[in-house]
């Protein structure tokens, strides 16, 4: 299926976070480099998505507008993590759903442009997996208190533990799934 660019690829249509994946954040544009849901050359980087199918068959922007939604494409398939992790999707389309589409996505640009300044700033070359997680997976209000006790001397490990501190107390893990 040749699919429509989408207007906010950043946000995929099965409410994966596709702007906070280490793929999206690829500082080369080699071919891994993965430009979102529906984005420019999403179809070189995945060929077949059924879910994406599904909402551009339908003629929606995401899984949440269908009266379907969620529908046996997603039965277990929060289970597992690939690039980005699963475990929020169906958190994150109630929250797009209930706060409203445009506020969800200046929510996600907000984490995307902190991640931005920690994968430049703080990544160690071993870190983007761990930023990525972090912010993907902790509600904004914690990832900016954490921004806010970084310094400018602080070095990479102060950043991770402050992040790591912040996971437990909220009983998010930042590992991710087999």
């Amino acid at each position: 299926m040749e699919y429509k660019i989408r207007q906010y690829p950043q946000f995929a249509a099965c409410g994966l976070n596709c702007g906070l994946c280490p793929n999206y954040h690829l500082h080369t544009n080699g071919k891994f480099k993965c430009p979102g849901c529906a984005g420019e050359g999403f179809k070189e980087a995945h060929p077949s998505c059924g879910i994406l199918s599904c909402c551009q068959r339908k003629g929606i922007e995401f899984c949440s507008e269908c009266d379907e939604f969620p529908c046996k494409k997603f039965d277990s398939w929060g289970d597992s993590d690939s690039f980005i992790t699963h475990r929020n999707y169906l958190t994150d389309m109630k929250k797009a759903k209930q706060i409203g589409i445009k506020a969800y996505i200046a929510e996600q640009n907000e984490k995307i442009d902190i991640l931005s300044v920690l994968l430049r700033d703080y990544n160690d070359g071993r870190r983007k997996t761990f930023f990525c997680l972090a912010v993907n997976l902790l509600e904004l209000e914690d990832i900016k208190a954490v921004i806010e006790n970084i310094k400018k001397d602080t070095d990479t490990k102060a950043v991770v533990l402050l992040f790591e501190e912040t996971a437990e107390r909220r009983g998010v893990s930042l590992k991710k799934r087999k």
